[in-house]
């Protein structure tokens, strides 16, 4: 892990200084990192709620918080997912509009901004080759802390456990933070939701059968597919993603660093979903 000095900003009236979580990994190690590095600056720390986080999500947060030793500000939106989705006449949010990033995260948090100078701190990493979010107002600067200094994967998965925090534990079966119902789910992590969160998935189905406009059409996560049915070949999806992992594995070089070995599973997991949807996602929704 590189260690290079990096000036934190330079501007003509104090900023606010700002990470915002996701309940995913990179932006968990990136406000452990902050604390670690820069323990004089005065981070604040957000998560902008929708409402429809995973339990896993929310007991995440409060062991970050316990970490932080400090509150988490939870930032919300104006109307609640259900609100929003009847003023879309029951048009889910997609690949192709992301709705709900733009109503329930992207505003909410330029909203809190408000007219201040802002540094945004990013958890996007120096072995990725991504920007994230970054917003068009001008008052709002983009920084990346992981590529400024050189911080990759391992290093993150380093700073996760050192802390104390470790993998969130939705990581078992989902390999990215959102929604329950996210629209980028694989078909095993939708069978995951079912399984372990067979009441969550009952309300995602019932989000498909709000009807547009009145017609018979009705709109579905997964691109004219209903959830039972995609969903209903429960063996065949375990079988094909337990023949994706066997073969990361197998593929995958040895770890020499026995640090690591506690991540192995879920990065196996992660990187098995990955052969069968490779998908970023909305970024600030999932680092």
């Amino acid at each position: 892990m590189s260690h290079r000095n990096v000036t934190v900003l330079s501007m003509e009236k104090p900023a606010r200084h700002i990470v915002s979580l996701s309940g995913g990994k990179d932006s968990t190690a990136l406000a452990v990192f902050m604390k670690k590095t820069y323990p004089d600056l005065p981070v604040e720390y957000v998560f902008c709620d929708t409402g429809e986080e995973l339990p896993e999500t929310y007991a995440y947060l409060e062991k970050i918080e316990t970490f932080l030793g400090r509150k988490i500000t939870r930032l919300r939106a104006d109307r609640t997912w259900q609100q929003f989705l009847e003023s879309y006449s029951g048009y889910l949010p997609s690949p192709r509009n992301r709705w709900c990033t733009v109503k329930m995260k992207i505003i909410p948090f330029e909203r809190f901004v408000g007219e201040d100078l802002v540094v945004s701190y990013i958890g996007i990493r120096a072995d990725e080759n991504r920007e994230g979010y970054i917003s068009s107002r001008p008052n709002i600067q983009a920084r990346y802390p992981f590529k400024e200094h050189g911080i990759a994967k391992e290093d993150v998965q380093r700073l996760l456990l050192e802390s104390g925090l470790g993998m969130p534990d939705y990581y078992a079966w989902r390999s990215r933070s959102g929604c329950y119902f996210c629209f980028f789910q694989r078909r095993f992590e939708w069978l995951g939701l079912k399984e372990r969160h067979p009441e969550l998935f009952a309300k995602a189905r019932e989000f498909e059968s709000i009807n547009a406009d009145g017609s018979e059409q009705k709109f579905t996560w997964n691109q004219g597919i209903d959830l039972e049915e995609f969903t209903s070949d429960a063996d065949g999806i375990r079988k094909r993603h337990a023949e994706n992992t066997a073969r990361v594995k197998k593929q995958k070089q040895a770890k020499s660093a026995a640090l690591l070995d506690v991540f192995s599973e879920s990065l196996d997991m992660e990187a098995a979903l990955n052969q069968e949807d490779d998908s970023e996602g909305c970024l600030v929704c999932h680092m």
